[in-house]
């Protein structure tokens, strides 16, 4: 199946049986309302307190997680279409652990940079890393903000973010330096949450605020649609920039399950301007029409995340480059007459 011309994967069967309410923190979906991004100043999101968020994440994290695995192989997948090296990696935030995991073998990486803004994150992945025994790449770990990059400019040769970026402020900003950090012809390689994630739940919440609350909470900050990654590419700088989209459908037993699951990937509220959780009788009110406008025959409800994947290299003499306006030796009346003729 093809969605508006990008590829749709396979559905994900997701089936986990913690304890069923936990926090109810239903504000994280109503972000995704699939403005386009035009600004990059503005203070949309609390950085210190998604860093609690992934502070408390790196506790309730499973050593495996069939969603962010996925995402990862899938980005990881793109390095297999490179023909070169990358000798020194920088792995930036999100989903590192996954990431850790499953760059091994890929791309002749032979030092490896590791850096979170939090720091029970990194010390997960270092103890992992020291668990795992693996010799054949020297890792570094770091603490550290992607808005505000501690890498010294062009000492990388390949950077890589599988959804974190879609939670700094100033998107195209963090990008900037993503490129700056590369060498000459390195390859940037991005995952992040597009404007469709979670549209289920956003709907039944909204509908269950109205009902209960008699209005919605502002809880809407903008992401990129797949028609501005490739602008943001190119606003970033990045030459032969490269843009496709998946759509997962995760099922879960109950709307709250998802809610813990959320938690364990660090993707609930971080808005500045976010409201208190929602009321107990909203909570449960949103539970129920999720599963009545959405569940499925087999009791489970299911979610949507779609993942937008970005590829561009830093700029380099030896890549290819557009021709000059006006220099085609053919016009486009000359190309369809061609056609109409063959036909």
């Amino acid at each position: 199946m093809r969605v508006s011309s990008f590829l749709c994967r396979n559905s994900l069967l997701w089936s986990r049986r913690n304890g069923p309410f936990g926090a109810f923190s239903f504000a994280w979906f109503c972000s995704y309302n699939g403005d386009a991004i035009e600004s990059s100043k503005a203070k949309i999101f609390d950085r210190q307190l998604k860093r609690k968020q992934r502070d408390r994440a790196a506790w309730l994290m499973r050593p495996r997680d069939s969603l962010v695995d996925t995402v990862a192989e899938n980005l990881l997948d793109r390095l297999e279409d490179c023909k070169k090296t990358f000798p020194r990696a920088l792995c930036l935030g999100g989903s590192l652990e996954a990431i850790r995991r499953l760059l091994r073998g890929r791309g002749s990486i032979e030092k490896l940079t590791m850096m979170d803004a939090s720091s029970e994150m990194v010390e997960l992945c270092k103890n992992a890393e020291a668990a795992s025994r693996h010799d054949n790449i020297e890792t570094t770990f770091v603490v550290g903000d992607e808005e505000f990059l501690p890498i010294k400019e062009s000492s990388m040769d390949l950077v890589i973010s599988c959804l974190g970026l879609h939670w700094t402020n100033d998107l195209p900003g963090a990008m900037i330096q993503c490129k700056l950090a590369l060498k000459p012809d390195g390859l940037f390689l991005a995952a992040i949450l597009g404007g469709d994630t979670l549209k289920e739940l956003r709907i039944a919440c909204t509908v269950a605020q109205m009902e209960r609350e008699g209005g919605i909470s502002p809880r809407i900050s903008p992401l990129a649609q797949v028609r501005d990654a490739g602008n943001l590419l190119t606003r970033a700088g990045f030459t032969l920039p490269g843009v496709d989209v998946d759509e997962y459908t995760v099922k879960y037993e109950s709307a709250f399950e998802l809610i813990e699951h959320l938690r364990a990937m660090g993707e609930t509220n971080a808005l500045l301007q976010r409201d208190a959780i929602l009321k107990r009788d909203t909570a449960f009110a949103t539970a129920a029409i999720y599963d009545s406008m959405f569940g499925a025959e087999d009791g489970s409800v299911p979610a949507t995340f779609q993942v937008i994947y970005m590829t561009g290299w830093r700029e380099h003499p030896s890549q290819q480059k557009a021709k000059s306006r006006g220099s085609a030796t053919i016009s486009f009346q000359d190309i369809q007459k061609q056609f109409g003729n063959e036909s």
